[in-house]
């Protein structure tokens, strides 16, 4: 998705278009990177001087309710995003340079079967993310 796609339907659903929010709207749509709250407001801050850290959380929070981007949640606790992929999708993330790659994963069943068999739950939905380094960073 483009960053107007992304800008209209934060405008679509009632919020403004300020100068900051479109700095960070770019920032994350611009990247294959999982991105820290904090590296977006670094990243615009270039280009936007006057932009806030509440800005960029509440920005960010949008643009997940309105699934455009989905968080990454990363081995040391710290929260990222990254651009939401369509349909349902698993991540691989280097944990170097934060890069990220979408891989579909319909060959799991079994183990949520066997999961599910172990337990006693019925799994409804799952959310899975693998980590180590990209080819880049080997």
């Amino acid at each position: 998705m483009s960053t107007e796609t992304w800008l209209n339907a934060l405008q679509e659903h009632g919020y403004r278009l300020t100068e900051s929010r479109r700095a960070v709207v770019e920032i994350v749509a611009a990247t294959s990177r999982a991105l820290t709250p904090m590296e977006v407001f670094d990243s615009a801050r270039a280009t936007h001087p006057d932009l806030g850290l509440v800005t960029v959380y509440r920005t960010l929070e949008k643009l997940e309710a309105l699934h455009l981007i989905q968080r990454v949640h990363q081995p040391g606790g710290c929260q990222a995003f990254i651009a939401a992929t369509q349909g349902h999708q698993h991540l691989l993330l280097c944990q170097k340079c934060g890069r990220v790659t979408f891989f579909e994963g319909d060959d799991l069943d079994y183990l949520f079967d066997a999961i599910a068999q172990k337990t006693g739950y019925t799994i409804q939905e799952h959310w899975l993310q693998l980590f180590g380094l990209c080819q880049m960073c080997k």
